[in-house]
């Protein structure tokens, strides 16, 4: 029915996240970077998720070079595959220069209206495309530290 009119209930788009900090933040001065967060949302929303993903499998086909937000694959494939390649150059007394680039800003925004336009060019269908617009505007999350919520925060104040 949500794919037939377009659109998720409003808790789809509601989530908290979770702050967790490291163990060795006790020992050292604490950073920004000595955390790391998760963020968790409903069961019915992330089965719907798992729904939409099963039914347009077709529209998501990437390439074999991408590892990461891929099932059965991950970073830790990439890495694997890279170091592969590492021990064999050095075996063969080939010259290995590397560079890496440090993208973890890169996921803090998405433009959508560039996703639909995306999504559009490979012929997915409009009712995913407007589900997927509607869920990203209802969009909010709070913060959880320890037993204390914050105000909601989003797109939808």
């Amino acid at each position: 029915m949500m794919m037939y009119i377009g659109h998720v209930p409003l808790r789809f788009g509601q989530s908290y996240t979770v702050l967790k900090n490291s163990d060795s933040v006790f020992s050292k001065s604490v950073t920004v970077y000595d955390f790391q967060s998760i963020s968790i949302c409903l069961t019915i929303s992330k089965l719907f998720e798992h729904c939409v993903l099963n039914r347009y499998a077709d529209f998501s086909v990437t390439s074999d070079d991408q590892f990461g937000f891929k099932k059965n694959s991950s970073c830790s494939h990439a890495i694997y595959a890279m170091k592969c390649v590492v021990d064999y150059c050095v075996k063969c007394r080939y010259t290995v220069n590397l560079c890496t680039l440090d993208i973890s800003k890169a996921f803090d925004t998405m433009n959508h209206y560039g996703l639909s336009i995306k999504l559009m060019k490979k012929s997915v269908p409009v009712s995913l495309i407007r589900v997927l617009e509607t869920w990203f505007a209802i969009g909010t999350t709070c913060v959880k530290w320890c037993n204390f919520f914050s105000r909601f925060l989003g797109d939808r104040l």
